[in-house]
């Protein structure tokens, strides 16, 4: 007799510089032994192999670091040791990046990611769609095999519920029609925006602020956030919050608890 799936707590946080976070208060290490998560993600750990050393205990650490140093980078620490890892997608752009770390576990797929951001003036949009349709082929062979969990900064705000400011911010980085497209397909490929999905009309639920102009004090924020799931794992999601509550970096951490 088959038992039943264990709900599994997953986090993913952009830290914006691993090592500047660990200095800070709440430092990383508190946050994360607060948390207690089985999976634990995060983006632009802005670090090398060597320059940082987390004593995780009964975690396996997962990293993929940019060639370029001091620049984007991810990483994955799970309770479960994966059976596999990826860290190419097959993109011509941004594959030396860092922006990756797929681990495949006994019941599903997990897949932590940093989307290159188009930068100011979408200087870099042209190569943000390449990425965005290699990611979008590459998640759903994915979900050919096992279901799916995809999660970190998509660097972009999918609705105008989803930033504080659309009109003023329309076709700025993060909420152009090219970008904002571009996620609506991966959606429409078979995934699910959990957050949204379980509160459909909840105003004011951002993971960004820019340092700018004491934005998060002000509630201007965006939410670039997320965590997805294939078609295969909907019916699995049991939680997913916004941890907005906790400082440390210009994102908040995210979460999803789900039965996998």
């Amino acid at each position: 007799m088959d038992s039943e799936p264990s709900v599994k707590k997953c986090i993913s946080w952009n830290v914006n510089g691993l090592r500047a976070v660990l200095k800070k208060s709440p430092n990383f290490m508190e946050v994360f032994n607060d948390f207690d998560a089985d999976v634990f993600a995060i983006q632009e750990t802005k670090c090398q192999e060597g320059q940082v050393n987390l004593k995780l205990p009964g975690y396996t650490q997962t990293w993929s670091y940019a060639a370029r140093k001091g620049y984007s980078g991810t990483a994955v620490f799970s309770e479960e040791e994966p059976l596999q890892v990826i860290r190419e997608i097959g993109s011509p752009v941004a594959e030396d990046e860092g922006r990756v770390c797929a681990l495949e576990f006994s019941t599903y797929w997990f897949v932590d990611v940093y989307t290159p951001n188009s930068k100011q003036g979408l200087t870099r949009l042209d190569e943000r769609m390449v990425w965005d349709k290699c990611y979008r082929e590459f998640l759903s062979k994915l979900a050919k095999d096992k279901p799916v969990v995809t999660c970190g900064d998509f660097n972009v705000a999918h609705e105008e519920i989803d930033l504080k400011n659309p009109g003023t911010n329309h076709e700025n980085a993060g909420f152009s029609d090219q970008e904002r497209a571009d996620f609506t397909d991966l959606l429409n490929a078979g995934f699910h925006d959990t957050f949204r999905e379980a509160h459909p009309t909840l105003e004011g639920a951002y993971s960004w602020w820019s340092y700018r102009m004491r934005a998060r004090q002000k509630g201007i924020g965006w939410r670039i956030d997320y965590f997805l799931v294939s078609d295969n794992a909907a019916k699995a999601v049991c939680n997913t919050a916004i941890h907005d509550e906790i400082f440390g970096s210009d994102h908040c951490p995210i979460e999803l608890d789900i039965a996998l």
